[in-house]
């Protein structure tokens, strides 16, 4: 077989697995709002274990953490009642400036925002604005690996709530 057929095959190969990476990293129950970008997974603990389990896997990840804000706590210091809210704010600087070189006002989304909040039936979920809805956003045509690679690892940290 000839050399460009190997690297040919490989890199389908290598396409083939990212591809069973992300299926497989796919939270059960993600919705996507597309008109807002808005993408919901619901999660099966309670939002403090939520929390630790998705601090944890991005230290596991090598992902940089920068701030966990409890939005409920400011809430009450501020003598206002909000449901539990936790926004959680990380990234990847490699690949997450490569958004802000393809136009600065990226920025505005980047680090990764992933709130977590209890609804009115106590309902634990995920939030974060979709990847691909930042790229329309910011008309981003030449990063689609990146923004690629960003959805899978936002599903591979998610799926790390939606069982028990």
């Amino acid at each position: 077989m000839s050399r460009y057929k190997v690297l040919r095959l490989g890199k389908l190969a290598t396409f083939l697995f990212l591809m069973l990476l992300w299926a497989l990293a796919a939270p059960i129950d993600a919705r996507v709002e597309r008109d807002n970008g808005i993408v919901r997974v619901k999660s099966a603990v309670p939002l403090a274990e939520a929390i630790v389990r998705i601090k944890a896997d991005i230290a596991a990840k090598g992902i940089k953490f920068f701030d966990e804000i409890d939005q409920s706590k400011l809430a009450a210091d501020a003598g206002i009642k909000l449901r539990p809210s936790t926004l959680l704010i990380f990234g990847n600087p490699p690949l997450g400036t490569q958004f802000i070189t393809s136009n600065p006002n990226a920025g505005l989304d980047w680090p990764v925002r992933l709130l977590l909040t209890q609804d009115d039936n106590g309902d634990v979920w995920a939030v974060w604005t979709d990847f691909a809805w930042i790229a329309r956003r910011h008309n981003i045509r030449d990063r689609d690996a990146q923004f690629n690679m960003a959805a899978m690892v936002i599903k591979s940290i998610t799926s790390t709530i939606v069982s028990k």
